[in-house]
């Protein structure tokens, strides 16, 4: 087979990886790609964005798959504009994909269908948000209703700290067009867990749970991020959550998705929260989550071509879906500054050291190859640090082993990843 892989992050990498590792796998090209999958692929520079471009180029290539996971592409009409021109495509329409793209969308699905979420408002007029701010208790969640790159959700510990995130978002336009909508919701205590799915329109298949950090800092202090770190699987999402998600959530998101007319296919991303009251969802996505893809993908048995063909053609009921029993922690090396800003341009060195170990990865997130062949950070979140193991803790000390292997100008990662593993033994 030949196939054309959409995007250029650590997420697409680790996606490209397990491509590569299929006998169906002929040519795998990536567009635009990145410097660590260039190792696998023949990077092609096209943006997500450019449609037109990058299904010429299918056409011209006789690719026989397309393979998206990118939020703003598939929220735009990637799939949809390239099944239009006859190819095949492995992500999610533009009219499911909205699941993701409006969170007001997501929460009113919810509501209506009776998925557990959090209490909820949805506003298009800062003043009458800062006015239903007024009889709310803090902390209180704020929401940019569209894309935000995982950035836009404010949580906030008072009325002036929400007032301010108001003006952030719904005035200052901080998120663009992503916060001329806005839902506050009440704020959820508990563990968070992410479980992904592969979903046919009808049928759905669980992959291995995982457990996001988001936060900057040490502690989860500090901004927002696209995630920080990740392990997999959560000993948190125990059989009990498993067996309530699946009456309450899983399967009733995809149906209630199909009642609406937006048969969903593709991955669905489950953001989760374990409350006192059971688990509620936090978040959907229509994607791979990143970095939860680098996790929970490593440790996938089964063929992932032959999932996606079974996504697209509705026959996912036919998929026994395995993973290892094994565990994997990612620790994200970052750009000092991120997420706010950062230098890009570092020399990156000890990546050699990864050739050859089979337990360890280094999914490449933000970088490029210089003109001397050098491999040169460009991004926030530079690198992916993986490591497998028989057990979590295990997995989690070959992570941070490796992820002081590699070097480079301005470094800066978390190092407490895992850190609530101590709290099991």
């Amino acid at each position: 087979m030949k196939i054309l892989l959409v995007g250029g992050g650590g997420r697409e990498h680790a996606i490209a990886s397990a491509i590569a590792k299929s006998p169906r796998c002929g040519r795998l090209y990536c567009a635009p790609g990145n410097a660590g999958i260039a190792e696998i692929a023949e990077c092609v520079p096209i943006g997500v964005m450019d449609f037109e471009a990058l299904s010429a180029f299918a056409l011209e290539n006789e690719i026989d798959l397309v393979v998206c996971s990118q939020d703003d592409p598939l929220c735009a009409g990637i799939v949809d504009y390239m099944e239009e021109k006859g190819l095949r495509v492995f992500g999610t329409r533009k009219n499911a994909a909205v699941i993701e793209g409006s969170k007001a969308f997501s929460k009113n699905l919810m509501k209506k269908y009776g998925i557990p979420t959090a209490a909820y408002e949805i506003f298009t007029d800062p003043d009458e948000a800062l006015r239903y701010l007024e009889s709310c208790s803090f902390p209180i969640v704020l929401k940019a209703d569209g894309l935000a790159l995982g950035k836009g959700v404010l949580i906030c510990g008072s009325y002036e700290e929400a007032a301010a995130g108001v003006k952030e978002i719904m005035s200052d336009r901080k998120f663009g067009e992503a916060g001329s909508k806005m839902v506050i919701e009440e704020f959820m205590t508990g563990r968070e867990v992410s479980v992904l799915a592969f979903v046919d329109g009808k049928h759905l298949a669980l992959m291995s749970s995982a457990q996001d950090h988001k936060r900057a800092g040490d502690g989860d202090t500090g901004l927002n991020t696209g995630g920080m770190g990740t392990f997999s699987p959560s000993p948190f999402y125990t059989e009990e959550v498993d067996r309530a998600c699946r009456d309450l959530i899983y399967q009733k998101t995809v149906d209630a998705m199909a009642a609406e007319g937006r048969p969903f296919k593709g991955v669905l991303y489950f953001g989760l929260m374990m409350t006192q009251n059971g688990p509620k969802v936090v978040e959907y996505n229509t994607r791979f989550g990143d970095p939860e893809t680098q996790v929970v993908l490593p440790r996938m048995e089964t063929d992932i071509l032959d999932v996606m063909d079974a996504c697209i053609d509705g026959t996912l009921d036919r998929i026994d879906l395995k993973f290892a029993d094994n565990a994997a922690v990612c620790v994200v090396l970052a750009s000092e500054g991120y997420p706010v800003s950062y230098e890009k341009g570092k020399v990156i060195t000890g990546l050699e050291s990864f050739h050859g170990k089979q337990d360890y990865f280094c999914f490449h997130a933000g970088t490029k190859t210089g003109p001397g062949g050098e491999i040169l950070t460009n991004g926030g979140r530079v690198l992916g640090v993986t490591a497998l193991g028989a057990t979590l803790k295990e997995a989690r000390a070959k992570a941070y082993e490796a992820a002081g292997w590699v070097s480079f100008d301005n470094k800066y990662m978390r190092h407490d990843i895992g850190k609530a593993l101590d709290e099991i033994g």
